[in-house]
């Protein structure tokens, strides 16, 4: 950090931001998390958004029902905000490698479980997981599937819509799946959403983050503070920010075939 920076010269924070700006001429770029991905992911990523962009024109965009799990938890997350790489003025964003861009994760602290699915033009509200309850293939299909998200889809959308989940093991279970198929008009399944893929999907690149950003602006004092603090965020949250980031989907699936399955995210800038 800069801050970092000029501890260790002796001078000033605003001088160190003047000599990186105006002297070395370098510009900051903001690293990102990501998913570590192995040859077998990157070919898949591949394979399936190809099959993606051809399945779902930009048309039939709108009556896709994106869904998502997050844990959140009481303690904020690690603030990245500060971890900066410095390159020269006229370097494009496409031109530096994924590596030097990326970091990755971890921490664990009390949390909470929510589950969401959004529309162009709608969404649904947040579910919460019972807190305890292990999340399963059978708690997945029979709680958080039949009794709480597909009945507010349904009266959304009625009987005219595509719902996608993700590679999650619950998600995946040939139970899930065999139901899902019954349940839901169009199934964007397993066997064309790439796994480790939260860079596709609207939900994971941008709407958790945002209320991430919301949720943590202020101390948390507990889990019913958490449980209020994401349902006040949720209820916040203009619809237009939810088409916005689901405007991009198909974008990103172009990326990531440019990129020939590999991180894309310095591609879309």
């Amino acid at each position: 950090t800069t801050r970092r920076i000029a501890t260790v010269m002796g001078i000033s924070q605003t001088m160190v931001v003047e000599i990186i700006h105006s002297d070395l001429k370098l510009k900051c770029l903001k690293r990102r998390r990501a998913q570590q991905l192995t040859t077998t992911n990157e070919g898949s990523h591949l394979k399936w958004c190809k099959q993606l962009l051809s399945k779902f024109p930009e048309n039939c965009i709108n009556f896709i029902w994106f869904t998502d799990e997050k844990v959140f938890t009481v303690a904020p997350p690690i603030n990245a905000q500060n971890d900066r790489l410095y390159v020269a003025s006229t370097t494009r964003k496409r031109d530096v490698s994924a590596e030097r861009l990326l970091r990755t994760r971890p921490t664990f602290s009390q949390s909470v479980m929510v589950s969401v699915a959004i529309l162009k033009l709608g969404c649904t509200e947040l579910f919460f997981v019972e807190r305890g309850v292990k999340v399963n293939g059978r708690y997945y299909r029979h709680v958080m599937r039949m009794q709480k998200i597909l009945p507010a889809i349904r009266h959304m959308s009625g009987e005219f819509f595509v719902f996608q989940q993700d590679s999650a093991p619950a998600h995946r279970a040939r139970d899930t799946v065999d139901l899902l198929r019954r349940e839901t008009p169009e199934f964007i399944g397993p066997d064309l959403w790439p796994a480790n893929s939260p860079d596709l999907n609207p939900v994971d690149y941008r709407i958790w983050g945002l209320i991430q950003e919301r949720v943590y602006q202020t101390p948390i004092r507990d889990i019913y503070d958490l449980t209020q603090r994401l349902i006040t965020v949720w209820a916040e949250l203009k619809q237009s920010v939810i088409d916005k980031a689901i405007d991009q989907w198909r974008s990103r699936l172009r990326a990531c075939v440019r990129a020939k399955g590999k991180h894309f995210e310095q591609l879309l800038n």
